[in-house]
Parts: C-alpha cells; sequence; structure tokens
C-alpha cells in the first residue's frame, strides 16, 4: 500500500467555489477541508487561516450555501457548512467514485490555484487514478510513501519512537534543560553515542514529515 500526495490545479472549468474565493480575497490564503458527510446533505468541518469576518467573506461566495457557523481559534477560523451539494463537477466526482483509492484529510485549497490531498492505495489502483485525474487539469505527485495503518505523524521506526518518548520523560526538551542525552541512554539501556543517533533521526523525521504537510 502507498500514501501519495498530489498536488492539482483544475482547469477553469473544474475549480470549485471556495478556490475561486481564495483567489479573490487576500485574506484568506488556506482552507482545509477537515471532514465531510457521506451524505447528499453536504455537512462540511473547514478551518480557514483569517478571522471569521474575512471567513464569512469568503464562503458567502457559495450558491449552494444554506447555513454555517464560525469558530475563532488562535491561528484562523473553523467553519460548519450546510449546503445543497458539494459544488464538485459531476465528472469529477465520478472519477473519484469510480477510484480504488481511499482519500485522507485534509483537502487544502491554496491561494497560488492548487489544491493538494493525500490518497491511499495499491499501486496500480493509485496509477490509475493519477491518470484519470491528470485529464482535470496540472497534476504533480508531491511525495509517495509507504502507508502506515498506525496514526504516526512521521516514520518513526519503534526504537526512534521509544527514544523521543525517553527523551520527553527526562526534560530533555524542557527550558531550561532537565535531562540529558545520558539519561535517555539509561532509559533506553543503551550507550550515549546510540541514544544521541536515535534523537538525531527521530528528529529529523518528524521535521520532514511536518515540512511536508506546510
Amino acid at each position: 500500500m502507498k500514501r501519495i500526495q498530489f498536488s492539482v490545479r483544475y482547469s477553469e472549468r473544474f475549480v470549485h467555489p471556495l478556490q475561486r474565493r481564495i483567489e479573490e480575497d487576500s485574506s484568506i490564503t488556506r482552507a482545509e477541508l477537515l471532514m465531510w458527510s457521506p451524505t447528499t446533505d453536504a455537512t462540511t468541518l473547514l478551518w480557514c487561516d483569517g478571522d471569521p469576518e474575512a471567513t464569512e467573506r469568503v464562503v458567502a461566495g457559495i450558491d449552494s450555501l444554506r447555513s454555517s457557523h464560525f469558530v475563532e481559534d488562535g491561528s484562523g477560523t473553523y467553519l460548519f457548512l450546510r449546503q445543497d451539494d458539494y459544488e464538485f463537477s459531476a465528472a469529477l466526482l465520478e472519477t473519484i467514485a469510480e477510484s480504488n483509492v481511499i482519500f485522507l484529510p485534509p483537502v487544502v485549497f491554496r491561494e497560488d490555484g492548487t489544491v493538494r490531498f493525500e490518497a491511499v492505495g495499491d499501486t496500480a489502483s493509485l496509477s490509475a487514478f493519477h491518470d484519470d485525474l491528470s485529464e482535470f487539469g496540472d497534476l504533480t505527485i508531491d511525495w509517495v510513501h509507504g502507508f502506515e495503518r498506525r496514526n504516526s505523524p512521521s516514520r518513526l521506526t519503534p526504537r526512534q519512537q521509544e527514544a523521543l518518548e525517553a527523551a520527553v520523560s527526562v526534560g530533555y526538551y524542557e527550558r531550561p534543560r532537565e535531562g540529558s542525552v545520558a539519561s535517555i541512554a539509561a532509559k533506553l539501556d543503551c550507550s550515549t553515542s546510540t541514544a544521541g543517533e536515535l534523537i538525531r533521526k527521530a528528529e529529523a523525521a518528524v521535521l520532514e514529515s511536518y515540512v511536508e504537510t506546510l
């Protein structure tokens, strides 16, 4: 099983209304579709990187919108939307429905006109989906990883994860630092050099995973 992050710039007639509004309104540069209902009553949870006023202005241009509710957080605004439909083109929805892949949230609408999302499936199914979706716009593959069933934020090995947990438990990341690499090594029952190497590799994996989500 593979996990692929795609970025697509749809042809004009397939661009979603929310994407158009983000491109037109400079106060919002990113909208993330976090959850969606599997029903014809299109209910979605999104997050936008702007205040409630700017967010409301952006979604007001969605014709199918029936109701909305906004919740501000420290870095943006969550919004619950109920629409008559999702307003994706019928042809695009059919392609998605007929594919043998599953899609992982979020679906990210960006101010540069691209939509980014992740899909999971076997190599043949992902390849077929790539070919089909390419008919709708310019499609690129950002990265490809093996799929892990565990909900892990990075590609940590079990030993690297154990090292990070040990580092946290001894206060290695406290400010000021309370624990040392030697303390981590004692927790892991290994040499100081091995503990240091595990921590460095674990930190690199976490940071790489974080950067890929930006």
